[in-house]
């Protein structure tokens, strides 16, 4: 099992660790990251950019997928991804918690909730589908 430092780590000079987010918690049922909102996460428009949330609830589910590979299994790469967007966040903190929904040995499907920190509000639902590689 992975841990949140080793995953951390493995994020330095990739996207994750551009935007900011931190790992700050894994079990095999979940994963929980983290993302401060700064100006970079906006879109044009003023509001928190949709690409925002979806790197960090697909970074989530794939360190979850990533933490939790088959015996055997050397990686992974997602094949399908879907996100419904119903907040939104100008400031603070935007956390994410991904859990398995399916963890097969050809394939795993995660599902994240993201959610204002601080508000508790529910800012995007996702689901994606990760194809375990041999």
């Amino acid at each position: 099992m992975k841990t949140p430092e080793q995953l951390n780590e493995a994020s330095k000079n990739k996207l994750p660790s551009h935007l900011g987010i931190c790992v700050t918690h894994v079990i095999k049922t979940e994963l929980r990251s983290e993302m401060e909102v700064k100006e970079y996460h906006m879109a044009p428009n003023g509001y928190l950019h949709a690409g925002s949330i979806v790197a960090l609830a697909d970074t989530s589910c794939g360190y979850g997928c990533l933490a939790n590979l088959p015996e055997g299994a050397s990686g992974f790469t997602t094949i399908e991804l879907k996100s419904n967007h119903l907040s939104t966040a100008m400031e603070g903190t935007i956390e994410c918690i991904a859990k398995p929904s399916h963890s097969g040995r050809t394939t795993q499907v995660w599902d994240a909730v993201v959610t204002h920190k601080k508000s508790g509000k529910t800012i995007a639902l996702f689901r994606c589908t990760q194809m375990i590689i041999y």
